[in-house]
C-alpha cells in the first residue's frame, strides 16, 4: 500500500479499513509511530531489514493472515514492491498505489508531464544524468540520494555541463506531508538550509534570459546553455569542447567568405562572427524555422551575419558568394555530392572543415579531398566534463567526434 509524505492521514478510507483489519502490518520506520497510535494491537515489522521481513510474510501467507506492507508512492516504482514480487510472487499481492512523487511534483508545478524524463541517483553515480543532460529533455526529473546525489549535486552538474541557463530548477520536498515545500531556485540562490532529505529535483527546461551585454560574454567557447533551441530536438547543436575545436581548424581569416552549411541553432558560424567581426557569414539551415532561431540567436549574441539562408544544400548555395571557409556539417546521404559543389566553389587558399561521426563517413569524404588536390588533415577528438560524485569528481563522455580538414593550396 502507498502513501505519500504524510503518512496514514493521506490514505483514503478503504485503505485505512484494511490497515484496521491487518494482523501484520509493515512500514518504513517514519510510519511506525502513526501505525503504533491508529493499530495498536497488529504486530509490526520495519521494511527496513527484508531478511526479517520475508519469513514473517511468507508465514503469514500460509496462515492466510492478512497482512499489510506500507510503502512511499507506487510500492512498484523504485519501491519494495519488486522484492516482493521476485519473493512472494504477484499471486499472493495486491498494489494499492499512491501518486508517485513524480506525479506529485508536476502536478504541484502545473506542468503536464507525458514527455518528461526522469533519473534516479538512489544507490548510483551521477553519469547517467551528465549523458541526459546532453540531450537536453525538455522537463528531467531527478530522483535525490542524499548521501550520493542531492539537490547540491545535481545543481553542480547542472552547472557542469553549462545549462544552468537553460533550465528552471524546481526543489520539491516532502511531497503530500501538511508540510511540503515545492520552491523555484534562483541560479544564485543558495539550497534551503533546512532542505529535507525527502526531496526530488525537477529540471524544466525554459529560454535561457538573453546575456546583458553580449559584449562581456567570453570571447569564444561560450556555454551551450546561452543559445536557443528548437523545442522538438533542443540537444541537436554542437556541444562547447567541439565547437572550439572546429572554430580553431577553420584558421579563420579577418575578412573573406564563410558558409556554414547545416548550421543548426548557428554557435559555430555566429561565434566565428565573434572572433572575426569583419567577416562575412553565410549561415544554411534546411530545418523549417531555422533561419529565425538563428537570427533570434546572432542578436542575443550581438552579431550580423551576411545572411541567414533556410533551404536544402547545394540549392540553397547558388547565389551565396565563393567562400574562403566552409564548415561542412550538413548533407546526410547526399553529402558527398555537396562536397563536390564546396570543392568547385572554394577559393584558393581557402579550408573545408567537416566533423563527422562516424569512420563510414571519414572513408567517403576524404578521397575527394585528396583528388582535388587539397593537404588533408584528420584527427579524432573526445572530451569529458566533470561530474559530481561523492567527495570526488567523476569524467563523463561526450560524444567523439571526427574531424576532416582539407585546405587548398
Amino acid at each position: 500500500m502507498g502513501c505519500d509524505a504524510s503518512g496514514l492521514p493521506g490514505l483514503p478510507p478503504a485503505q485505512r479499513a484494511l490497515l484496521q483489519g491487518a494482523r501484520l502490518l509493515v512500514a518504513p520506520a517514519r510510519l511506525q509511530e502513526q501505525l503504533a497510535q491508529a493499530c495498536p494491537h497488529a504486530e509490526r515489522l520495519s521494511s527496513e531489514r527484508p531478511e526479517r521481513l520475508l519469513p514473517r510474510l511468507r508465514q503469514a501467507l500460509v496462515r492466510a493472515e492478512p497482512a499489510v506492507v506500507l510503502a512511499s508512492g507506487d510500492p512498484l516504482w523504485f519501491g519494495i514492491g519488486r522484492l516482493l514480487v521476485q519473493e512472494l510472487g504477484a499471486a499472493a499481492l495486491r498494489f494499492h498505489p499512491a501518486p508517485s512523487s513524480l506525479q506529485l511534483a508536476f502536478a504541484r508545478i502545473g506542468r503536464p508531464w507525458q514527455d518528461a524524463r526522469w533519473i534516479s541517483l538512489h544507490g548510483r553515480d551521477p553519469e547517467p544524468l551528465a549523458a541526459a543532460l546532453q540531450q537536453r529533455p525538455p522537463a528531467l526529473a531527478v530522483l535525490t540520494d542524499p548521501g550520493r546525489g542531492g539537490a547540491g549535486e545535481v545543481r553542480a552538474l547542472l552547472r557542469a555541463s553549462g545549462l544552468e541557463a537553460a533550465y528552471g530548477f524546481w526543489l520539491c520536498e516532502r511531497l503530500g506531508h501538511p508540510a511540503e515545500r515545492v520552491q523555484r531556485l534562483a541560479a544564485q540562490a543558495c539550497l534551503p538550509a533546512d532542505l529535507d532529505p525527502l526531496h526530488l529535483v525537477l529540471l524544466i527546461a525554459e529560454p535561457p534570459p538573453p546575456p546583458l551585454d553580449p559584449a562581456a560574454l567570453p570571447l569564444f567557447g561560450l556555454d551551450d546553455g546561452l543559445f536557443l533551441q528548437h523545442d522538438d530536438r533542443p540537444g541537436l547543436m554542437t556541444k562547447r569542447e567541439v565547437r572550439i575545436q572546429l572554430l580553431a581548424d577553420l584558421d579563420l581569416p579577418e575578412r573573406g567568405v564563410l558558409w556554414d552549411i547545416g548550421a543548426g541553432v548557428g554557435s559555430i558560424g555566429l561565434e566565428a562572427l565573434r572572433l572575426r567581426p569583419d567577416l562575412q557569414g553565410w549561415l544554411v539551415e534546411q530545418r523549417g524555422g531555422g533561419a529565425a532561431l538563428i537570427s533570434a540567436n546572432a542578436a542575443r549574441l550581438g552579431v550580423a551575419p551576411a545572411g541567414v539562408v533556410e533551404g536544402r544544400a547545394p540549392e540553397a548555395l547558388a547565389a551565396l558568394p565563393d567562400p574562403d571557409r566552409v564548415l561542412l556539417g550538413g548533407g546526410g546521404r547526399g553529402r558527398l555530392a555537396l562536397l563536390a559543389v564546396v570543392l568547385d566553389r572554394l577559393r584558393s587558399g581557402g579550408r573545408v572543415v567537416i566533423p563527422l561521426a562516424t569512420v563510414e563517413a571519414l572513408a567517403e569524404l576524404r578521397p575527394p579531398l585528396e583528388r582535388a588536390g587539397l593537404a588533408v588533415r584528420v584527427a579524432q577528438h573526445q572530451a569529458w566534463r566533470g561530474a559530481p560524485l561523492a567527495d570526488g569528481t567523476r569524467l563523463a563522455p561526450l560524444n567523439p567526434v571526427l574531424v576532416l580538414v582539407g585546405q587548398c593550396p
